[in-house]
């Protein structure tokens, strides 16, 4: 008996779904304007690297320049109710949540503020295809919307679903401003890792409270000063300003042999476009740990020392950003990666600079 009953049930909660589900009309994102990316070129809508470079440059490094870690999607729409299809390869990690390895995150506009509203992710096992309400329940008013996009994962496909009779159209606002990007280089924690959700990655938070694209090429333990993404980041159009966050993956040799030249390919293309050189954060298991403490200690006077040797042959416009204070001990997941509270301690540190500079 409790077994048919729980069959009954089960087949009701199928058919409300089904029900609620053909009330939808689903329009394929791809007609709406995806920004943060740093070219313009044809291709898989959803990645961050240009399919030109399949094949020049390293196959790790290509592979996480597929996934989707930036990018988001702007629309606007009157309806009570907003619904997501999604396709991503349906990628997981054990020190970081589905939700931002692989899932969506909807912000709104309101009061003259991004605000967060819902989360795109779903129970169970891993898979690839994806369907999710992500907010409901709203005053049938029209609003901006910004659809953040998975952090760790290639996102292949979006549909957006709204019920009959509701609107789904262009966005009219310019927010955040997408003429002149801040253009980020760095490593796992700049590509979201270990964000909970993908609006709480540091560099989506920056770009919200600057009312700024910002441009994530973070290439989780990848950021080894390929030259490559130099001359990606340089064919950016009317830059901001680039940040270069690489040091956790660039060994002191490699910093001393490519740190220059990256830089070089940077201000050669942007003479006057300001560039900040960040350092390692001080990780918490540094304090007894003597070899990780003596790593970073060495990166981080290689960085140091790159800056200098700049400075002191006249280069203008460029800044240094120390880890001193970038974040707290229990600011981590596993001793390198950031929890939520690390990516908005990252953000409180930088932004004032970047706010300086812009």
């Amino acid at each position: 008996m409790k077994k048919n009953l729980l069959i009954a049930l089960l087949l009701a909660v199928c058919v409300q779904t089904a029900w609620s589900q053909d009330n939808y009309r689903f329009t394929d994102a791809a007609v709406f304007p995806v920004y943060g990316k740093a070219h313009s070129e044809e291709g898989p809508r959803y990645r961050r690297l240009p399919e030109r470079m399949n094949g020049v440059i390293r196959d790790r490094l290509w592979s996480l320049g597929t996934n989707s870690s930036g990018l988001y999607i702007r629309f606007r729409s009157n309806a009570p109710e907003i619904y997501a299809k999604w396709t991503n390869t349906g990628n997981h990690m054990p020190h970081m949540t589905d939700c931002g390895v692989g899932g969506l995150d909807l912000y709104a506009w309101i009061n003259g503020k991004w605000r967060f509203v819902g989360s795109g992710f779903e129970w169970g096992a891993i898979k690839a295809d994806h369907k999710r309400k992500l907010v409901a329940n709203m005053e049938p008013v029209e609003r901006e919307y910004m659809l953040y996009l998975a952090l760790y994962d290639e996102v292949k496909s979006v549909e957006l679903g709204v019920p009959e009779g509701y609107t789904l159209e262009q966005p009219k606002l310019d927010s955040p401003r997408s003429d002149s990007p801040i253009v980020m280089y760095g490593t796992s924690i700049l590509q979201g890792g270990c964000a909970s959700r993908p609006g709480m990655a540091f560099t989506n938070i920056l770009g919200r409270r600057l009312d700024r694209t910002v441009i994530n090429l973070g290439f989780s333990g990848n950021a080894f000063l390929d030259l490559e993404i130099a001359e990606l980041m340089a064919g950016v159009s009317n830059p901001a300003v680039f940040v270069l966050d690489n040091v956790p993956n660039s060994k002191p040799e490699r910093i001393y042999a490519n740190g220059e030249k990256f830089y070089r390919i940077l201000r050669d293309a942007h003479p006057d476009v300001p560039i900040v050189f960040v350092e390692d954060p001080l990780f918490p298991h540094g304090i007894v740990d003597k070899s990780i403490a003596e790593e970073v200690r060495g990166k981080n006077e290689a960085q140091a020392a790159l800056f200098q040797r700049l400075k002191n042959a006249g280069e203008k416009n460029i800044y240094y950003l120390s880890s001193q204070g970038m974040t707290q001990p229990e600011d981590y997941v596993d001793g390198v990666h950031f929890t939520d509270s690390g990516m908005v301690h990252y953000a409180d540190l930088i932004e004032p600079l970047l706010d300086a500079i812009l």
